[in-house]
């Protein structure tokens, strides 16, 4: 039977793994931020904490690694709508500490979620807002992680010049397109949970290097659907396939997409719909592709961890599930 490598504290409320998987980031519900390693690089059989300390007064909500060509640095998402971003570092002859470097919030709304992706130029961080806006910031100097500006701002609909109410957004779900250590460009889909339906549907941005703004590319959804609410996006890794494949949770299930390469004439690429699935009691919480996109992890509100693949025929199937024993 295996053995758990780590019991966490009560009241934790998140956690993240780093890219290479060989260190985990906490927050609770009391504000900490924790730091795990392994204690041998070699061994995957022990973790110790090497940071632990109050950050904010009130529940840290989600953490993010920033991409590690820019450091051993994390985002905090709080409760309260802000967004505080750690970085390890070395002062002098001290031993490596965490420190914050910046912070980012509003007055007028709340950060529901944050990614980072690499562009041809820079890191840029988008961040999803309970007003339905979509802000995205990029950074100035790739040795400085404090230095940031705020490149564009704008919402999630497909034509710019949509009206509706006010916009009450309760989460949001953000991925980038995963960098295949090519020249690409930025993109990234975007779902929200809201309850205004023309901002709710997943869009793919993309920037337009030559007019230096983000356009909407591609809808994730079907006529019927396009007001149905989105709990989570996850963009799969491509190791050569002829299309995108991205994952969409609704209430609906779990969609399969596939989204093409060649855009039409008014620079929208063709998506289809490969598969529905279901599975899961209530909402769906977070998606994770493997390192191939050939498997998709999921877990939600039932406490299951569901893996799917696809067969041969390309068709879609559940090929494990998993329960929590305490």
């Amino acid at each position: 039977m295996a053995e758990p490598l780590l019991t966490l504290d009560n009241g934790t409320t998140c956690s993240s793994w780093n890219f290479s998987g060989t260190r985990l980031a906490t927050g609770s519900a009391i504000g900490t931020l924790s730091i795990f390693d392994f204690r041998d690089p070699a061994s995957s059989s022990s973790l110790r904490c090497t940071f632990k300390s109050g950050v904010h007064d009130g529940n840290i909500v989600k953490v993010v690694w920033v991409p590690p060509e820019y450091g051993d640095a994390v985002a905090c998402i709080l409760a309260d709508g802000t967004v505080s971003l750690w970085e390890e570092v070395a002062e002098d002859s001290q031993p490596l500490q965490w420190k914050m470097c910046k912070s980012f919030g509003s007055s007028s709304s709340k950060v529901l979620d944050v990614q980072f992706g690499m562009s041809l130029t820079s890191l840029k961080m988008v961040a999803a807002c309970s007003d339905g806006h979509v802000r995205v910031h990029e950074l100035l100097d790739p040795l400085e992680l404090k230095n940031w500006q705020l490149q564009a701002e704008f919402q999630n609909v497909i034509e710019s010049g949509s009206a509706f109410g006010k916009a009450l957004c309760l989460s949001a779900s953000i991925s980038w397109k995963p960098h295949n250590g090519q020249c690409q460009e930025s993109s990234f889909v975007l779902g929200f949970n809201s309850n205004t339906s023309e901002l709710n549907s997943s869009k793919v941005w993309e920037f337009d290097q030559a007019h230096q703004r983000w356009l909407p590319v591609a809808e994730l959804a079907r006529p019927e659907g396009k007001g149905d609410q989105v709990y989570a996006v996850a963009w799969a890794p491509n190791i050569g396939r002829p299309h995108e494949t991205i994952a969409v949770a609704t209430h609906k299930g779990l969609a399969i997409w596939h989204i093409g390469m060649n855009p039409d004439p008014d620079g929208r690429l063709p998506v289809e719909r490969v598969a529905l699935l279901s599975g899961h009691e209530g909402e769906v919480w977070q998606m994770e592709w493997d390192m191939s996109g050939m498997t998709l992890a999921t877990t939600g509100h039932d406490g299951m961890v569901r893996l799917w693949q696809s067969n041969l025929n390309g068709v879609w199937h559940q090929q494990a599930a998993f329960e929590s024993k305490s």
